[in-house]
């Protein structure tokens, strides 16, 4: 355990020196604050103009975050990742290269390229907050994973990578597409009880609806035999402009 202590210490030395050593030049800087403004503004391409100024300068790991940021914002994303890799080739312990990285792949459909950024930012950073924030990046990560496993018809494959996205973060959406699948397979059980994780698991600001976990739990109650139950579920989403219409029907068939 003290030798573990000494090399986090050690670490932490390490990278601290790291940062101090590389001390932005003068000109370098000025450009760079001028560049972090018109981010700030809006202006993401005046921004990009100014770091890349600055850059020619020094290459500095600090500067090339920020165009990887304004480059992000400007739904560049394969060059905003391609510059946070020369971030991180720059200082390899700054670990909000990482989460600029995974924020870009994620942004451009490479799922897992982001998992593996988000779980490298999550092992740098010292803010448990980051460290939450990383397992809820990653969980969203592997549901979309698991749609387009879905979409491709590997239902089972899209179970797996949901599992692994809820043993992150307890995240309603991946909970919700679980009760679906599970539908789609014939295992009602299993989707009475993700649904139920949706309800239990739903945030305030969730992106979810309120009443889609009880569509599939009405699915699911009218498949094991369970009318009344079902009847029970779907009564709670039949004004859904979404599942509403759906609910309708099966409550016609089973009333």
């Amino acid at each position: 355990m003290k030798n573990q202590i000494k090399l986090i210490l050690l670490i932490f030395i390490l990278i601290f020196t790291s940062n101090f050593a590389q001390e932005m030049d003068n000109q370098a800087a000025i450009l760079y604050n001028e560049g972090n403004s018109l981010l700030h503004s809006g202006d993401y391409t005046g921004a990009v103009n100014k770091y890349n100024d600055a850059l020619k300068i020094q290459n500095h790991y600090k500067i090339l975050y920020q165009k990887g940021i304004a480059l992000k914002k400007q739904n560049k994303n394969e060059e905003a990742i391609t510059v946070f890799n020369s971030c991180i080739g720059a200082n390899s312990g700054f670990d909000l290269a990482y989460n600029g990285k995974g924020g870009a792949e994620f942004s451009a459909g490479k799922y897992l390229d982001a998992v593996h950024s988000f779980e490298k930012f999550k092992s740098l950073t010292t803010s448990q907050q980051n460290k939450n924030n990383a397992d809820l990046y990653i969980a969203l990560a592997y549901t979309q994973l698991a749609k387009n496993t879905k979409a491709d018809g590997n239902h089972e494959k899209a179970i797996e990578y949901l599992n692994t996205a809820v043993g992150y973060n307890k995240y309603d959406a991946a909970y919700l597409l679980m009760a679906e699948i599970y539908c789609d397979l014939g295992k009602y059980n299993d989707a009475i009880t993700a649904a139920d994780n949706a309800l239990n698991n739903r945030k305030s600001n969730s992106k979810i609806s309120k009443v889609a976990p009880y569509y599939y739990k009405g699915v699911a109650f009218r498949n094991l035999g369970n009318n009344t139950k079902a009847i029970e579920n779907f009564e709670l989403c039949k004004n859904d402009p979404t599942y509403g219409p759906t609910a309708k029907y099966e409550l016609d068939r089973l009333k």
